[in-house]
């Protein structure tokens, strides 16, 4: 199919504008559909991509200012690749878990719109392209935090855009000091990523080095790795837990990838010791601050978010590793997104029966929503590492590569990290899920169309941890390989 990555870029937004005219009644079933149609064309794409070929593919090119060099220039490759059927699906999954039920059809365009800027900033191999999709996915995740949040859902709107804004602000000062390290490099300037990666070893590595520094931070800000993280308890504790499981498994997929490419990027030029240990770095500060206000954690949904700073540590520091971790956190940014897509679903059920995110009245859960409740139960088993769930898998392997390359003291302080979160987030979620409901006559019980979402999720992080399909070992593999390719 010629121009798919344009029909998957853009399917979402026109899709969402015809949006419009549909019924409100047909609204959810509209917006199912084109989840689906979008899904499936990703799935086309996973596919019919050649995974013999290390290189983009699927490219696209149009000169859009030929004088600055800016291109629409669009292309996938192994990192890309399985991060965007990761965003699909779970764009999919909330449409049918959806359990909003005033303004819908507002709801079903914004999570299009956002669709279109997450895929956009998957395939964007131009900086200024990359950057517009990454600005515009601010718009809906605002808005639907701000219009469908809780009580403080203005103040953890406000405090998420600001973050995020000042992130892109210095994450857009980075990619600056990155097109300078050509030039004083005495090289080709460009702002295409694969151009980039072809002259990186004659890219001035000063300029190269803050570059990356301010890369790191911005997309780090939005990735929500400590210190940067403090928006993310707010915006992941008000907004609704759709949102919440997009946020964990869409997101900061964004960022994740982007610090990927910094990463590919500097490794190419024969830095990627210094990448990989201010990656290390944060992710023991993230693993840190997470342990710590997990512990004794009465709100559910904030308890969950400081999780997500958890994990993406985790993350951080698979890639600092290197090695067969680097293969490891790229299994575990699908882990992590699939399970705390189910913990945010099954909280958002829990919420709704209670009224409440909070253990001085949320209570006894397994009685009230038997279905929800068991859910919560088993993701909190599974995000915590416990077999036969694929994060055990992960987690295991990245700690396997700690050991097993000489990092001792980091290897003891994640186990000390791991364990101090399992303790806390075990004693907020056994709290909410045992004993008897504190509130009688709860009227909310258990929908197919609202629990078979987190269902699935947990049945397929289930399969990942008896057995990787072929195709995603050989995707990740992938992804692994081009990080680890040297000048």
């Amino acid at each position: 199919m010629d121009n798919i990555l344009s029909v998957l870029v853009f399917f979402p937004a026109i899709a969402g504008l015809l949006g419009f005219v549909v019924d409100k009644k047909s609204a959810r079933a509209y917006g199912i559909t084109v989840a689906a149609i979008e899904f499936l064309l990703s799935l086309w794409l996973w596919f019919s991509f050649d995974t013999a070929n290390a290189g983009m593919q699927f490219v696209e090119m149009i000169p859009l200012i030929p004088d600055f060099g800016v291109n629409y220039y669009l292309g996938v490759d192994g990192i890309s690749l399985f991060i965007i059927i990761m965003a699909t699906l779970m764009t999919l999954i909330g449409m049918i878990s959806m359990s909003i039920e005033t303004d819908v059809k507002n709801m079903i365009i914004t999570l299009l719109f956002l669709e279109m800027t997450m895929v956009g900033v998957f395939v964007a191999l131009d900086a200024i392209i990359f950057y517009l999709f990454w600005e515009l996915s601010l718009v809906p995740m605002l808005y639907i935090v701000g219009a469908w949040g809780g009580p403080l859902r203005v103040y953890a709107a406000i405090k998420f855009f600001l973050y995020t804004f000042m992130g892109s602000l210095i994450m857009l000062v980075g990619m600056l000091f990155v097109a300078y390290s050509a030039l004083a490099g005495e090289t080709s300037v460009s702002l295409q990523f694969d151009t980039l990666l072809l002259v990186a070893s004659h890219l001035s590595k000063p300029w190269l080095h803050a570059g990356f520094v301010f890369l790191l931070v911005g997309f780090g800000t939005k990735m929500g790795l400590a210190p940067l993280h403090s928006w993310k308890p707010d915006a992941y504790g008000e907004a609704p837990g759709l949102v919440g499981a997009l946020l964990a498994g869409g997101l900061t997929s964004v960022a994740f990838l982007a610090i990927l490419r910094g990463v590919q990027l500097m490794t190419a030029a024969g830095d990627g010791a210094m990448a990989r240990q201010a990656l290390l770095g944060m992710g023991l500060l993230s693993m840190l601050m997470a342990s710590i206000f997990m512990i004794r954690q009465s709100d559910i949904k904030r308890m969950l978010a400081y999780s997500s700073v958890e994990h993406m540590g985790l993350l951080a520091i698979g890639v600092g590793i290197g090695g067969i971790a680097t293969f490891r956190a790229m299994l575990h940014l699908i882990n992590n997104a699939l399970t705390k897509g189910a913990l945010f679903l099954a909280a958002g059920n829990i919420q709704r029966a209670f009224s409440s995110k909070r253990l001085s009245k949320v209570r006894g859960a397994l009685n009230a929503l038997p279905i929800s409740g068991t859910l919560f139960l088993a993701g909190f088993l599974a995000i915590t590492g416990s077999p036969p769930f694929g994060p055990f898998i992960s987690e295991f392997t990245i700690l396997r590569g700690t050991f097993g390359q000489g990092h001792m003291a980091i290897g003891l302080l994640m186990l000390v990290f791991l364990a101090t979160v399992f303790i806390g987030m075990g004693s907020t979620v056994l709290a909410a899920t045992q004993g008897e409901p504190g509130e009688k006559g709860i009227e909310f019980r258990d929908r197919f169309l609202l629990y078979i979402s987190p269902l699935v999720f947990l049945l397929v992080i289930l399969m990942i941890g008896v057995y990787i399909p072929a195709p995603l070992k050989n995707a990740l593999q992938q992804a692994a390989a081009l990080l680890e390719v040297q000048p």
